[in-house]
C-alpha cells in the first residue's frame, strides 16, 4: 500500500491516499526532477493496472453467475430459504445480496464519497450531525463513522444476513421505541473533553434525525431507555430480614421486587478525544486498533477524516432506583456503584471473588437511598475478567491454585501478569463518560473500593463525598485472597492494610477442597 509520511508542526502524520489523490499530490509539485517524473510514470501505470484489474474481475464475476441467476427473480429482501436450486447456491446468493465489487475500504476525496459532517461537542444536535455507520446502499457513501451499529453483536447480525434469517437491506421501524424518561441535555454533553466514548444524543437519534431517515439515511440509536421490575432472591431475603422496607414505589412488594429505570448504551468513540484521554497520538491509537484486531477496520488507517469509531466491544447497562430526574439534581443524595462484569460471580455465584456480594450490597443501598428521598445508580460495564476475558480469567484461576505454596494474596496479581502480560485492562479513563451523560454532578456515597475508579471520576470533575467498602460479613472465605491483595495494592479500606508477610499467609482453597 502506498503512503506518505509527513512532518508538520513537530507531529507525524501517516497518510494512505488512493492512486488518484497521490497522483494529484505529485502533479502539483513544481519540481522537474527526473526521479519525480519516474515516480509519476510508475504511479500512472499502477493506476491503470488497478483499473484494468478491477474491470476484469467484475467481468469475470458477472459472466460466472449470469446463468445461475438469470432465471430467478430476486426481491430486495429475498431470503436464502427462498432460493434452493441454483447450483452454487452460496455464490449466487452472495451476488444477489451484495454488489459484485467488494468495497474493502474508502479514501478521503474518493469519487462519490461524501460523509455527512459530524461536529463532536456541538450544542445543536442537527448541527452536530447524526452518527452514520451503516453500509446500507442509501448510506454507505455518506458514512461518517467507522465500524458497525450493535457493538459486539454486529457479528451476529452479519451471520443472520449470511444464513438468510435477516434481509441485508432491513431497515428498523423505531415507532413507539422512544425513551420512557428524559435524559439530558446537560452542559457536559457539549464539552468534547467530558464525553468521548458515548454518543450523548444516541437515544434521541430516531426522533432528531427523522427527516434524514425518511429520506433514506440509515441512522440508528446507540442508547435505549426503558423501565422494569427487578427480582432478586437477595432482595426478598432483605425484606424478610427487615433490612428493606416495602414502600410500594421502590420496593414494590413482599417479594422484594424493585422498580427500576434503565438504559443500555453502546460505545461510540470520538477518536481524537479517546487518544487525548489516554495521552497518546490519534495516529498511534488508530494504528493499534487496526493492527491488533487483525486489520478488522482498514478505514482506521485510510480514512483519517472519519473521527468516530463504533468499536465491537461490550456496552453499558444503567439501573436507576428512584426518580431519574434526581440523578442530575445536586440537592438530592446519590448513591452509586460502578460495576465491571464478572459472569462467574454475578450470574453463577462463584465465591472466589467479591463481585456479586458487592453488587448486591450496592443495589440494596441504592434502593434505600431512593426510599430516603434520594436516588441510586448502578452502572454495569461489560468488561469481563478485568477486560482480559473469561478464558484468561479461568487460566489465571488454575495457575493460582496450582502454584507452589497455593493460592496466596501475595501472588494474586503475579499469576495474572504471567498469563495476560498486564494485571488489568479495564482502563477506567473512559468510565466517567456515562456519569457525565447522566448529568451527575456529585456522588454522596460511592459503593466501591477501587482507587482507579475513584481517581478517574474525581479527575473528571465529579466529587465523591464518601467511599463505602464492602462489609466484612459479605466477603466469601475464598475471596479473601482477592480483596486483601487489592487493598494492599491501593484499594480503599476503612481497616488495616496487610504487610507482605501477612499477605503470604492469606490463602484460598486448594484443589482438594474443590473436588468433592
Amino acid at each position: 500500500m502506498l503512503f506518505i509520511y509527513r512532518e508538520h508542526n513537530n507531529s507525524s502524520h501517516l497518510f494512505f491516499p488512493s492512486f488518484f489523490s497521490l497522483y494529484t499530490f505529485l502533479t502539483m509539485t513544481k519540481s522537474n526532477d527526473d526521479i519525480l517524473q519516474k515516480i509519476l510514470v510508475c504511479v500512472e501505470t499502477l493506476k491503470n493496472d488497478h483499473t484494468q484489474l478491477a474491470e476484469e474481475v467484475h467481468n469475470m464475476s458477472s459472466c460466472k453467475h449470469t446463468t445461475a441467476v438469470s432465471n430467478v427473480e430476486l426481491s430486495p429482501t429475498i431470503s436464502l430459504k427462498d432460493v434452493s436450486n441454483l447450483g452454487d447456491k452460496s455464490t449466487s446468493l452472495s451476488t444477489s445480496m451484495y454488489p459484485n465489487r467488494v468495497i474493502l475500504t474508502t479514501y478521503p476525496g474518493q469519487h462519490g464519497i461524501k460523509p455527512i459532517p459530524l461536529k463532536w461537542g456541538e450544542v445543536d444536535p442537527l448541527a452536530r450531525g447524526p452518527v452514520v455507520a451503516s453500509r446500507h446502499p442509501e448510506s454507505i457513501k455518506k458514512r461518517n463513522a467507522i465500524g458497525a451499529y450493535g457493538g459486539s453483536y454486529c457479528i451476529y447480525r452479519a451471520l443472520a444476513v449470511a444464513i438468510g434469517d435477516l434481509p441485508s437491506n432491513h431497515r428498523p421501524n423505531f415507532d413507539m421505541t422512544e425513551p420512557t424518561f428524559q435524559v439530558g441535555p446537560y452542559p457536559s454533553w457539549f464539552d468534547p473533553a467530558k464525553i468521548v466514548s458515548i454518543d450523548p444524543f444516541g437515544h434521541m437519534a430516531p426522533s432528531i434525525f427523522k427527516k434524514e431517515c425518511d429520506n433514506g439515511l440509515d441512522v440508528r440509536p446507540t442508547v435505549a431507555i426503558t423501565r422494569a421490575h427487578m427480582t432478586m432472591a437477595e432482595m426478598e431475603m432483605s425484606v424478610q430480614q427487615g433490612n428493606l422496607k416495602v414502600d410500594g414505589n421502590v420496593v414494590v412488594n413482599d417479594r422484594g421486587d424493585l422498580a427500576v429505570s434503565k438504559a443500555a448504551v453502546e460505545p461510540v468513540w470520538y477518536l481524537p478525544g479517546v487518544a487525548k484521554r489516554f495521552g497518546i497520538e490519534e495516529t498511534l491509537l488508530r494504528r493499534a486498533l487496526f493492527e491488533d484486531t487483525g486489520g478488522m477496520y482498514p478505514e482506521l488507517i485510510t480514512r483519517p477524516d472519519l473521527k468516530v469509531f463504533l468499536p465491537p466491544i461490550g456496552g453499558i447497562s444503567i439501573y436507576i432506583f428512584g426518580n431519574p430526574d434526581y440523578v442530575s439534581d445536586p440537592t438530592k443524595k446519590l448513591t452509586l456503584r460502578v460495576h465491571d462484569e464478572c459472569n462467574g460471580s454475578d450470574v453463577f455465584g462463584s465465591d472466589i471473588c467479591t463481585c456479586r456480594p458487592y453488587l448486591i450490597y450496592g443495589i440494596e443501598e441504592c434502593a434505600k437511598q431512593a426510599q430516603e428521598g434520594g436516588v441510586g445508580v448502578i452502572v454495569y460495564f461489560r468488561k469481563e475478567g478485568r477486560a482480559l476475558g473469561e478464558v484468561t480469567k479461568y487460566l489465571v484461576y488454575n495457575a493460582r491454585k496450582r502454584q507452589a505454596g497455593g493460592d496466596t494474596a501475595s501472588n494474586y496479581f503475579l499469576r495474572t501478569e504471567c498469563i495476560a502480560g498486564v494485571k488489568d485492562m479495564r482502563f477506567q479513563a473512559l468510565m466517567p463518560d456515562v456519569l457525565h451523560w447522566l448529568g451527575i454532578q456529585k456522588i454522596d456515597r460511592m459503593m466501591s473500593m477501587s482507587n482507579m475508579k475513584h481517581d478517574a471520576i474525581v479527575g473528571s470533575g465529579i466529587p465523591i463525598l464518601e467511599r463505602v467498602p464492602i462489609p466484612e460479613e459479605m466477603i466469601p472465605a475464598d475471596s479473601r485472597v482477592e480483596i486483601d491483595a487489592k487493598i494492599a495494592s491501593g484499594y480503599f479500606t476503612s481497616g488495616s492494610v496487610l504487610s507482605d508477610a501477612e499477605l503470604a499467609k492469606v490463602k484460598g482453597r486448594d484443589w482438594e477442597d474443590i473436588e468433592h
